[in-house]
């Protein structure tokens, strides 16, 4: 039997699975992310952990085809990391680099990219091959696989797609520091901003949100559910924005499916049939068919990515 080790490293963990090279996942495991010495503790600890599974489990070396790792920054497709402030790193190649420390092949692509393509080969996107996937959080994360391929783009930042700018006359910046940003409208908290605007707008509006603590994306979907009238008229501009962004990249990479994570996807399938109302008022007509789907693998969509790293190095 032939091993692979997925490494999807963060700010503050570093999530790790042991796979079968049929994508079997046998153990996955969590070691905290040490940002110390400029971030060099981090591969190491990398390293170190999957030599104590190797151990632990009496696998061969000739048996582990590699490791697969999701970087939370720019990656080139040679491995080159294009700085990364969450880590301490700068510019250097972490598949060398890695790979050197503990002497197995690695490939590395970033962190969304990575989640996506585990979700492309696992998850959501099974079946298909064009994808773009979107993650709704704190923020907007994307990523492109075109022909069962990540999209990298010649610097690392292919399928930075919360950063589209969907409505450039937005008074309000973006953290980004620009103007009218797709982030900026259905995030986490872009939904919130959103739907406090109509509430200000209509303030004859009667809605047990404006009693809430702390309004939350969360409150606002399950208000909708409720069938409360201004959070559904609310979310009907966060839709349209979505759909804008959404048809926007159908023109560029025409995916046969959307295929959408994070934690706002939680609100299940009125997300989905909003923003499919948003995309079909403004898609290009050859994309009407893009289908869409919720992300099935959740916080392990970026290890079983970085185990599909590995084994579509050994397909080439």
């Amino acid at each position: 039997m032939k091993y692979v080790f997925g490494a999807d490293i963060g700010g503050t963990t570093v999530k790790l699975g042991l796979f079968t090279e049929e994508g079997d996942l046998l153990e996955k495991w969590e070691i905290p992310t040490v940002i110390a010495e400029e971030g060099k503790v981090v591969l190491r600890d990398v390293a170190a952990a999957v030599e104590d599974c190797i151990q632990r489990h009496g696998i061969r070396r000739e048996d582990v085809l590699g490791v697969g790792a999701g970087i939370p920054g720019p990656v080139r497709s040679d491995g080159t990391v294009n700085r990364c402030v969450n880590l301490g790193w700068g510019v250097f190649n972490v598949n060398d680099a890695l790979s050197e420390i503990i002497g197995l092949p690695v490939e590395s692509a970033n962190d969304a990219n990575v989640a996506a393509l585990g979700e492309y080969w696992m998850g959501g996107g099974k079946g298909f091959k064009d994808m773009i996937f979107v993650t709704l959080g704190t923020g907007v994360g994307g990523a492109i696989i075109a022909d069962g391929r990540i999209v990298a783009g010649a610097n690392g930042a292919g399928g930075e797609l919360g950063h589209m700018v969907i409505r450039p006359n937005e008074p309000e910046a973006c953290a980004c520091g620009r103007h009218g940003c797709v982030q900026q409208y259905v995030s986490a908290t872009g939904i919130v901003r959103v739907v406090k605007q109509w509430m200000d707008a209509h303030p004859e509006a009667d809605t047990p949100m404006r009693d809430a603590e702390k309004l939350t994306a969360k409150i606002i979907f399950d208000a909708a559910a409720a069938g409360d009238a201004a959070a559904l008229q609310a979310l009907e501009d966060v839709y349209d924005a979505f759909g804008f962004f959404l048809a926007a990249s159908c023109t560029v990479t025409d995916p046969e499916v959307i295929v959408i994570g994070g934690g706002v996807s939680k609100a299940g399938q009125p997300l989905l049939d909003g923003a499919e109302k948003g995309f079909k008022k403004y898609v290009f007509y050859p994309n009407v068919g893009t289908q869409f789907a919720l992300a099935k693998l959740g916080n392990d969509a970026g290890i079983y990515g970085c185990c599909k790293l590995i084994l579509d190095r050994e397909s080439r």
